[in-house]
């Protein structure tokens, strides 16, 4: 149910808007929006970022770092890549985590035999289907790639294991060799079947398209792996499941293979809208923030700023007229709630957009309550005069806030304070209006 909203100038009679979208999507029998599992890819996906090298003990920390947020999956790299990788998913795999663990193969009978070895509780298999892939990768009919699936998954079942196959490139696949597999693999009970936007040249519709067509004609669970090369990923994630896809791939921070795939926090943000409860209830989003920082210096970079939820400027306020309704009621320009995910929110002043709503909040939350609307209204003046010049920080309107209330306090002289406040250098702490710093 939705929030009360407050009233505006007391107008009961105004027309109330709903505040779900009128344009929201009516039940889809087909959705899983409020029904699908995380597959944190983070330990293999994003072991392909340029920058990504993580130690055992790196590892490890990110494993527990994800299983605190509760993503349901953890897929980690190839136990063949190395014999590093091998006794890292030994390691991982004893943990005793939350999450099922999992490694991710190619469609080679050697690599199976060698994941089974390690105990994680799944394997993901893979192996390329597009006419680029058969012809410049590794070289094999699609008779061939049939043939070994099979083998590969009843060796893989034999083992008591939970098994996905996938094909690679999907959207550049002809359509009816990938029915043609999914359903081969469907029949001798694969756990999952998996989707891979390869190169990141998918989009939704096609998406929607590709996916509905395969879940009319398999049983088995969909697994989804976007990349980000053309900025879709997580809008894709999303129609995916309204088409019926169950898992979707992320790593932390979206790291990966060139741009990467949908990141954890992005994807989780974009889900919330869609079902809060849901991803509340599941999720533990409030636990985002440490796997973002820990996951961004390991790999050397900084959490960008319009990272979606943890990114500094996620919640930040700068127009006037933003700034006076996010106050009012915050849903009016957030559709995220910053609480929920440990954050908070922040209104920026100090700058030539600003509005007198924001600053007499900001009178408020400093207890200058002698302070009027008008008295708002004329520090908002000066603030823009002075930001013409170079945007104020949050100690400097302070500065002058205070100034103009102890002026009005003590002799009644606040308009004469704004007239000699001049510079930015009269807003330092301790020196006298009128003064240099």
């Amino acid at each position: 149910m939705a929030p009360p909203r407050d009233l505006i100038n007391n107008d009961i009679n105004r027309t109330r808007e709903p505040i779900v979208s009128p344009y929201s999507n009516a039940y889809d029998p087909l959705s899983n929006v409020s029904n699908f599992y995380i597959i944190d890819s983070t330990l293999r996906e994003g072991e392909q970022f340029a920058n990504a090298f993580f130690t055992t003990e790196k590892k490890i920390e990110i494993a527990l770092a994800l299983d605190a947020v509760g993503v349901d999956y953890i897929e980690l790299t190839s136990p063949a890549a190395s014999e590093q990788s091998f006794n890292d998913c030994k390691a991982i795999a004893s943990l005793g985590l939350k999450a099922k663990i999992l490694t991710h193969i190619r469609c080679h009978m050697s690599d199976a035999r060698l994941a089974v070895q390690t105990g994680v509780d799944g394997i993901n298999v893979v192996i390329g289907t597009s006419s680029y892939l058969r012809e410049f990768s590794h070289g094999k009919s699609m008779e061939y790639i049939t043939k070994t699936a099979i083998e590969v998954i009843t060796f893989i079942k034999s083992k008591g294991l939970e098994v996905r196959f996938s094909t690679e490139d999907s959207f550049r696949s002809d359509l009816v060799d990938l029915l043609a597999i999914y359903q081969t693999v469907d029949r001798i009970g694969v756990n999952r079947v998996g989707i891979a936007d390869t190169v990141g040249c998918a989009n939704p519709r096609q998406v929607y398209d590709l996916v509905k067509t395969l879940r009319s004609v398999v049983k088995c669970d969909i697994e989804c792996h976007f990349h980000d090369d053309t900025g879709c990923a997580i809008a894709n994630a999303h129609t995916a499941l309204e088409a019926g896809a169950t898992h979707i791939d992320t790593c932390i921070l979206g790291i990966g293979e060139r741009n990467g795939i949908p990141s954890l926090g992005g994807f989780l943000a974009r889900m919330y809208v869609a079902d809060r409860e849901h991803v509340l209830n599941k999720y533990n989003v409030k636990a985002l923030r440490d796997a973002e920082n820990l996951v961004a210096e390991a790999v050397d970079i900084t959490v960008p700023f319009n990272n979606y939820i943890t990114g500094y400027c996620a919640f930040t306020h700068k127009a006037g007229i933003h700034a006076k309704a996010i106050l009012n009621n915050p849903s009016t320009y957030e559709i995220l709630r910053p609480e929920d995910f440990g954050m908070s929110r922040y209104v920026s002043i100090g700058h030539r957009l600003t509005g007198w709503n924001a600053i007499k909040n900001r009178m408020e939350q400093l207890k200058l309550n002698s302070l009027n609307d008008e008295d708002a209204k004329r520090i908002t003046q000066k603030i823009k005069q002075l930001a013409d010049i170079k945007a104020l920080n949050l100690e400097q309107v302070d500065v002058l806030l205070r100034k103009y209330h102890t002026a009005k306090l003590t002799d009644n002289s606040h308009h004469i304070v704004l007239d000699k406040i001049l510079n930015h250098d009269h807003l330092v702490t301790g020196v006298p209006v009128g003064a240099t710093a």
